[in-house]
Order: structure tokens, then sequence, then C-alpha cells
């Protein structure tokens, strides 16, 4: 399959090169509306073509694009693959709106192309193995969650998420997301209300850099969530508590797949066993099966809408104090 990147970001230099070309495909161009550092990224990675615009698209062959622009630029650049009829794989947030995330979904499903999220975090060991033991119930009935997902923003990273609200910036857009989607993998469901408080550190221009949230879902569990870019020091993790058994992640919210995954029942505690497979090569992996209609974990566009409703909810709630239940828009085309 021939690729086409919408953004040359850190992100897509990182890993998502490597994961494209680990599937045996080819990523044929990448666009930025910097011409400059478009043929930068180009040169620096082994790429035929560079544009500023992507009118160049129609005419390079490609079968999907793969979009890491600021998330305000989305859906522009979806509308205009699925006009095309191209696949797409979008960074996330997919939106700074419901509105416009709901048009990108639609607008693929109209051209009949596949959308996926790029929801890297489900694709890592640790989170396949906390969801087959949920769903084998060795936890019993599921009472609790807790995602502990504050870091320390790198300092090549420190630009519009700090300081640019109208393109996404802020934790809750940047992280919370993760946490909506991370929990709806493992439980299969979504929550039904949020209640959160936001605080800025001085890291932050104009808004949040540091939010705490908790979650009902409709099965009764409720889940602690801390989104921060302000903990240089802090631990990542993920557990999840039922009445015959825990699951305890630490480390296993980056993008490596690392960390150590511990389950703890009446029998003992054990640590489980984590493979070292690339999150993104596994989602690339997992977005060619679902092109194929074949059973895969890719997060679709759906999911995407349902992260960024959740996201959106929790910033409404910290700004007016009060509990928000998390509305969810329909996905027909």
């Amino acid at each position: 399959m021939r690729w086409a990147f919408i953004g040359a970001s850190t992100i897509a230099g990182e890993w998502m090169v490597a994961a494209v070309r680990s599937a045996g495909d080819e990523v044929v161009v990448v666009v930025s509306g910097d011409l400059a550092r478009a043929r930068a990224f180009a040169n620096s990675h082994g790429i035929a073509h560079a544009a500023a615009d992507e009118a160049a698209l129609a005419s390079l062959g490609v079968d999907a694009i793969y979009i890491s622009s600021t998330n305000e630029k989305h859906e522009a650049s979806v509308l205009h693959a699925a006009s095309l009829g191209l696949h797409v794989l979008c960074e996330k947030p997919l939106a700074t709106s419901l509105a416009a995330a709901q048009r990108m979904v639609q607008a693929c499903a109209r051209a009949g192309v596949v959308m996926g999220t790029n929801h890297h975090l489900r694709h890592n060991s640790a989170h396949r193995q906390m969801r087959d033991k949920i769903q084998q119930g060795a936890l019993g009935r599921l009472v609790s969650a807790r995602v502990n997902h504050s870091v320390y923003l790198p300092a090549h990273l420190q630009g519009w998420r700090l300081k640019d609200k109208g393109a996404g910036g802020g934790v809750v857009l940047d992280i919370a997301v993760h946490n909506a989607d991370s929990l709806a993998f493992l439980l299969g469901e979504y929550p039904t209300e949020v209640v959160a408080m936001t605080s800025n550190s001085g890291m932050a221009e104009g808004m949040e850099d540091n939010a705490m949230s908790v979650w009902r879902f409709p099965s009764g569990l409720t889940a602690f969530t801390h989104q921060g870019f302000n903990t240089p020091f802090a631990d990542v993790g993920l557990e999840v508590h039922g009445t015959q058994g825990s699951l305890k992640g630490v480390g296993i919210l980056h993008q490596g797949p690392d960390g150590r995954l511990d389950f703890k029942n009446a029998q003992g505690e054990q640590a489980l066993p984590l493979d070292q497979v690339d999150l993104y090569s596994r989602g690339v992996q997992n977005f060619h099966r679902a092109i194929q209609g074949l059973p895969h974990d890719m997060a679709d566009g759906q999911a995407g809408v349902r992260s960024l409703a959740v996201a959106l909810a929790v910033l409404e709630s910290a700004q007016t104090g009060r509990s928000v239940a998390v509305q969810y828009p329909g996905a027909a085309a």
C-alpha cells in the first residue's frame, strides 16, 4: 500500500515511517504547509516526494493517508482524502469539536473508505492481556479503575500544545482521549458521566496543563484519571480492580512496548510476560486487517469521536464545576 503523510511531525518521523515500512508499505509523499520542512523530512527519511499542498496527492497513486498535523487541520485533510477514495489513519484527538469529528467519519463512510484513529496504546501487550483477563472473568465483577497518565512534556514538544488553544492545545484534549480509549478497549464501554478539575502550573499559556477527573460507566464502575504535562518524575500506569482480582500496569502508557503488568488475586501475585512488538507497527497491521474486512483491534473513526466526546466533557465539567453527562453523537452517514 502506498501512503501519503500529512504533517511532518515528530510522531511521524519517530514512529510512523518505520511502522508503515514494517508492513511492507511505502511512504510516497510528505505534505506540510512549510515546504522546506516537508523537504527536510523527506530527505531525512528517504521519501521520494515532498509537497506543500494536498492537491499533489491526486497524481501520486497513493492508497491511504496518515494525518499528524495539528488538530484543527484534520477535518479538511480527511474530507479531501475521502473525496479521492483514500483510506484514512488520523491522529487523536480527531478534531477540536464533535461536529467536525463526526463530519470526518461520515465523509469516509459515504466514500466507502476505512477510517482509523491512531490510538496506539490499545496495541500494546499489556492492554491486550488486561482485556483478555477481564473478558475471561478473572477479576470477577469490576468495581474501579485508575489511570495515572501525568508526564513531563519534552522541550521539543512544548509548542502549540501549551500555547494554542485553537489547535487543540491543553493536556485534556492531548491525553484524556488516550485514557478514554484505553478504558473502552479494556472494559468494552465508555463513561456516561464525568466530574473534573483542571489547573495551570505555569507551563501552559491560557489553558490547563494538569487535570484530574472521575468517570462513571454504565456498568457502575468508576474510574479516576490524571492527565498532566508537568510531572517529570511521575510513573504512568493503569489499574483495574474487581471483586476477585486486580491488574496493575506500570509504565505501560508510553509509546514504546515497555512496562510491567501484575495480576493479583487470592492465590497471590504474578507478573504477566509482555511482548516487545512495536505498538505503531501492530496498529498499521490492524489497519490493513480493517481494510481487508478481517477482525481487528484498530480504533475506527467512531472510536475517535467517542474518545473526543469524553475529553470535551472533562473540559466542560472543569469549566462549569458540575457533573457532565457525556454526549455521544450517532454515526449515520
